[in-house]
């Protein structure tokens, strides 16, 4: 798709939910997942309702869309489904625009604090792109989806970049000379602030996901909540705790997830 037309439509059916609570957006190639899971798990440590989208889901198509751990229940999906079906196929919405549009709905009905919503793939043409977050976030760049999102880093750099919001503060967890230079490049034509997570140093905390690679989105995260302090009020004790009880505050599942000891 060439633009958001169908997403801004189907929103516009639902009576703009997304304008009726807080987010944060996270784009990028590796780590959008982990990435989301650890701010919602400190954003729910720290008291607040917090809503969490994301894509793709591994067993259960609800996983997508919680609530402080909780799957959106069963009778929502059918309900929304069966209130909008005519909609839909008039419009031919695609999978994730409805799904898109189901969360937001959820969100505002069950009034949550804040949400993080995770892109689906790229950014600028993605249907979660209707928000104006908060903070935008981007882990890194990879080639990934080249079909759609082109076959040069600097290319989906631009097309992961478009979540980059007039004035809204981005934060980068990774960059390369090559994509940096695209970022600037956004950032100066919105009036963004820009921070670079790799830049900054910030003390090691111990989590409950296993992997080297979680260093980095720890350091994203930490990033993130720092710049969050004129909006919200985190502790020390909520950044520890969210990071120990990821699991069980998101359900988040796979990453080196143990599902068994005896046999391993």
């Amino acid at each position: 798709k060439n633009d958001l037309s169908n997403v801004i439509l189907l929103d516009n059916h639902l009576n703009n939910p997304h304008k009726n609570f807080k987010t944060i957006h996270v784009a990028g190639t590796n780590g959008k997942g982990s990435t989301s899971s650890l701010l919602a798990s400190v954003l729910q440590e720290s008291g607040l309702k917090v809503g969490l989208y994301t894509s793709p889901h591994l067993k259960d198509f609800r996983e997508r869309i919680k609530i402080n751990s909780e799957f959106i229940s069963e009778k929502f999906v059918i309900d929304f489904v069966a209130n909008n079906k005519l909609f839909f196929e008039s419009n031919s919405l695609s999978f994730f625009e409805m799904t898109v549009g189901m969360a937001f709905q959820y969100f505002v009905s069950e009034r949550v604090d804040i949400a993080v919503i995770e892109v689906g793939m790229g950014g600028r043409l993605d249907a979660t792109n209707i928000i104006t977050p908060l903070l935008s976030v981007i882990t890194n760049i990879g080639l990934d989806h080249t079909q759609f999102l082109g076959n040069t880093l600097e290319e989906i750099a631009f097309e992961k970049g478009g979540i980059i919001k007039k004035t809204t503060p981005v934060i980068i967890g990774e960059s390369t000379p090559k994509t940096k230079s695209v970022f600037n490049k956004l950032a100066k034509a919105n009036k963004a602030p820009i921070v670079y997570a790799e830049d900054l140093i910030h003390e090691e905390l111990p989590c409950a996901l296993l992997g080297d690679y979680q260093t980095k989105n720890k350091k994203t995260v930490l990033t993130t909540l720092k710049n969050l302090e004129p909006h919200l009020n985190i502790s020390k004790k909520n950044i520890l705790d969210g990071f120990m009880n990821v699991i069980q505050n998101t359900g988040l599942l796979g990453r080196w997830q143990v599902l068994n000891q005896e046999p391993k």
